[in-house]
């Protein structure tokens, strides 16, 4: 293992490839800072500028996005009181209370040293539970994929927040689309007349325009109620080192705690940082002598929640080598570009590209570092690019879109693509169906497909998903995964009628 770490880091420690951990951090920063630009739009951006790079270079500054976006969050929950990422929320409770008692430079330290060591930790996580899924999952034959990818989407559609049925309407949309184009034995399917179509859809286009394009219509309706709140904010922070040093001390186990649970939280299936964000925050609160604090302005809330989502970063990449299971959806399109440069997530990674494999390793350690750095040093511009108005940010993102999706093929029927699934994406999100299974189920379901092909070319009989111990147990929590939020469905609607 060594060599290839040392190997890899001569690959990232060459300037053009730090060049770019430095860019993507300081994006995904300002993406994060900007209310609802989120971390997955920033990693959508920057994906198109992967192309022309080579595997290394382009996973590089997508790590460098992921973790600066995941901190990024930060600056607005502090100055503004408004989360930059859904992964932040938490933060406000206690971050925002801070600055408002003339504290904000206190806050702000508080939060980047958190999303720090947090980070270290999930690396940490990753570099020794990865090999070890992936090892045991060499054994893996067709059936037992297709299974657990079946879990994995039953999982993500039963996370969908009281909406399981929708959920998986939307994880089978996502399959759905993947069948577009020729299969396997060269039989055409769903083209409707159009060549273009014989291909099938380009991952890309798909993945912006559901997401970032139908996420930039919704901003617009919000634009008119926008009349932003300009609140005055004193942008002219600076950083108590020495105090922040002392809070940083009492917080050993905090930090521990909330890391591990964001590391865990992040290897689950379509979970990601919202969540580690709420699980960490509380069990902070749970186990701190001075629980009646939190919300107040303690530094104990800012430390759970900002190293529980930065530490989900390591986590999520868990799954995502070792299985081809996205741990949630900006790994989903981390996935993307290691396809989109002909490498497989999977058990075999480790073997075949273990360079790459410690490229990822070194970036995200760099990247914690330069994340700290920028933070630090540019605060107070950052809290200044929270206060761009979604007048100007919405016209800018959409181009960059249409850019990158057009750069994939210098097709412009990958435009149409990108326009028609924003559509579509927005009207799911106007009937609250989740997105993340969709996305979700287009990222997998080539894999799933031919996976399938491969378990019934071996053996026609349906049956041997069934008496194979590990398919058996995939499928079994499938079930239970939808039992289980039928079950939590169920009594949040009894709760609500009370």
């Amino acid at each position: 293992m060594t060599n290839f770490f040392l190997q890899a880091l001569a690959e990232v420690g060459t300037p053009s490839v730090l060049g770019l951990i430095f860019i993507g951090v300081l994006f995904g920063i300002v993406g994060g800072s900007i209310p609802g630009f989120t971390v997955t739009m920033a990693i959508l951006v920057v994906f198109p500028f992967t192309f022309a790079m080579d595997p290394v270079s382009g996973v590089s500054l997508m790590v460098g996005v992921f973790v600066g976006g995941y901190s990024g969050g930060i600056v607005s929950g502090v100055m503004l009181g408004i989360p930059g990422t859904p992964s932040s929320i938490t933060t406000v409770y206690d971050g925002y209370p801070m600055a408002q008692k003339g504290e904000p430079g206190r806050a702000l330290g508080i939060g980047v040293a958190s999303s720090f060591l947090g980070t270290l930790i999930s690396v940490a996580v990753l570099v020794f539970f990865g090999p070890l899924i992936a090892s045991f999952s060499m054994n893996f034959r067709p059936w037992e994929i297709t299974a657990l990818i079946v879990f994995a989407l039953t999982l993500v559609a039963g996370l969908s927040s009281g909406a399981l049925l929708k959920g998986l309407m939307a994880a089978a949309l996502g399959l759905l689309i993947t069948t577009v184009g020729y299969d396997r034995n060269s039989n055409l399917r769903f083209d409707f007349g159009l060549p273009a179509l014989g291909s099938g859809f380009e991952i890309l286009p798909v993945m912006i325009g559901i997401f970032a394009f139908s996420q930039l219509l919704g901003n617009i309706e919000k634009i008119k109620d926008e009349k932003s709140e300009a609140k005055k904010i004193d942008t002219n922070v600076t950083i108590p080192y020495g105090q922040i040093l002392k809070d940083m001390t009492g917080q050993k186990l905090n930090i521990l705690r909330s890391s591990l649970i964001g590391s865990l939280v992040g290897a689950l299936p379509g979970t990601g940082g919202t969540v580690a964000n709420f699980l960490s925050y509380d069990q902070a609160k749970k186990f701190s002598r001075h629980p009646e604090e939190f919300g107040t302005g303690t530094p104990s809330g800012i430390v759970a929640s900002e190293a529980s989502n930065s530490a989900v970063a390591g986590g999520a990449f868990v799954p995502t080598l070792a299985l081809g299971i996205p741990g949630d959806l900006p790994m989903a399109i981390m996935m993307g570009v290691l396809i989109l440069h002909g490498i497989t997530p999977g058990p075999m990674m480790f073997e075949q590209n273990p360079v790459l494999v410690g490229a990822i390793y070194a970036s995200l350690l760099i990247g914690a570092v330069v994340m700290v750095i920028c933070n630090l040093l540019l605060v107070r511009w950052f809290a200044k690019i929270s206060l761009i108005p979604q007048q100007i940010l919405v016209p800018v993102v959409l181009m960059l879109c249409a850019i990158g999706a057009y750069a994939l093929n210098n097709n412009l029927f990958d435009i149409w693509v990108l326009f028609i699934f924003g559509i579509i994406g927005y009207l799911l999100w106007k009937a609250k169906v989740p997105l993340t299974p969709l996305i979700l189920g287009v990222v997998l379901g080539d894999n799933l497909e031919r996976q399938l092909f491969r378990a019934l070319e071996l053996n026609e009989s349906w049956m041997t998903f069934l008496t194979r111990p590990l398919s058996a147990l995939f499928l079994a929590l499938a079930i239970a995964s939808i039992l289980f939020s039928l079950y939590q469905d169920r009594k949040i609607q009894r709760l609500k009628g009370l």
